[in-house]
């Protein structure tokens, strides 16, 4: 049995233009899956990546986009326990195609929410949160009066990761693109804010540490800040690279870590953290802690109609948000 639905869908790779929302058909949840009517989706970078077909794999075209949201569980598809309909669940991963009124997902990506959590919170958490969690509890376990230099402090990750590493007890160098996003990076967290293009990074974060550098540098931004991350660390430093917004990083001679300090070198993935159904759940349960106890608010937020994920996108992509972006179904 199928029914309709609206999806934003792409036919070919390219710019923001290549989506639009269309009509299309949803069949009934197939074994292990759950049906899902979104309340609030997700927006992020790695949509864009998708969208240009320059992340990982390519799509298979034609496609839907999206990898995260929140909604009602709606049908069960055979073999499926633990959820019932009218359950709200997030979830993270799985076949792009969040993008859309309802769809079906893996049962294995849902988490249940905590009530006291409204939809458009979740989505604006849910996904760059647990990145935040992995990157900072788990790629590299930040500790009390470590140094830290976080790229983009002012964006969703950014925003949520450096109040948490604010709140471990990390002294946070946080780089912004812009004087105007500077005092909230400051807000999240930031004991020093540098703005991108106006200041020497690597210089103002020795001249920061005394010329000691940081234990770890955070780098979403790519190409732009790359060399200035490895020139920011000590010795036996760990760059982690989860990100390329400003381009591809460029061919990296391994030789150099180890003239540069021993450096460390990591390119994480999400989906690699977050793998194990286990691993998954307790990320989540962390996060959600962090919500309840007041660690971490809700970003700001920006929210645009489904029918305008081509705007978002564009928005997002020419660093005209903070904080996250949410599309409202």
């Amino acid at each position: 049995m199928t029914t309709q639905t609206r999806a934003i869908r792409l036919s070919r790779f390219g710019g923001p233009d290549v989506l639009s929302l269309q009509d299309v058909e949803l069949p009934s949840p197939g074994p292990g899956e759950i049906q899902v009517r979104h309340l609030a989706i997700g927006l992020n970078f790695i949509d864009i990546y998708h969208r240009k077909g320059i992340y990982g794999a390519p799509l298979s075209l034609p496609s839907g986009l999206g990898v995260e949201g929140v909604g009602h569980v709606t049908a069960l598809g055979e073999g499926v326990t633990g959820f019932a309909p009218g359950d709200r669940i997030a979830y993270v991963g799985g076949p792009p195609g969040a993008y859309a009124l309802a769809r079906n997902l893996p049962a294995a990506r849902a988490l249940g929410v905590p009530d006291e959590i409204d939809d458009t919170t979740v989505a604006a958490m849910i996904f760059k949160g647990l990145t935040a969690e992995y990157l900072i509890h788990r790629c590299v376990a930040v500790a009390p009066g470590d140094r830290v230099l976080f790229h983009a402090a002012a964006g969703g990750v950014g925003s949520i990761a450096c109040r948490w590493l604010a709140s471990i007890g990390a002294e946070v160098i946080g780089t912004v693109g812009s004087e105007a996003k500077a005092d909230a990076a400051r807000r999240n967290g930031c004991a020093h804010v540098i703005v991108s293009g106006a200041e020497d990074i690597a210089a103002r974060v020795r001249q920061i540490t005394g010329g000691g550098g940081v234990r770890v540098a955070y780098d979403s931004v790519g190409a732009d800040t790359f060399a200035a991350s490895l020139d920011s660390l000590a010795p036996r430093g760990t760059l982690v690279s989860f990100g390329e917004s400003s381009g591809p990083v460029p061919p990296l001679a391994v030789s150099l870590l180890g003239a540069k300090g021993s450096l460390f070198l990591t390119r994480p993935s999400i989906a690699h953290y977050t793998a194990d159904p286990d691993e998954y759940r307790a990320a989540a349960r962390r996060l959600f802690a962090a919500m309840a106890d007041g660690t971490l608010a809700p970003p700001q937020v920006t929210t645009y109609p489904l029918d305008q994920a081509a705007q978002a996108q564009d928005d997002m992509e020419n660093r005209r948000t903070q904080g996250s972006v949410v599309l409202l179904p």
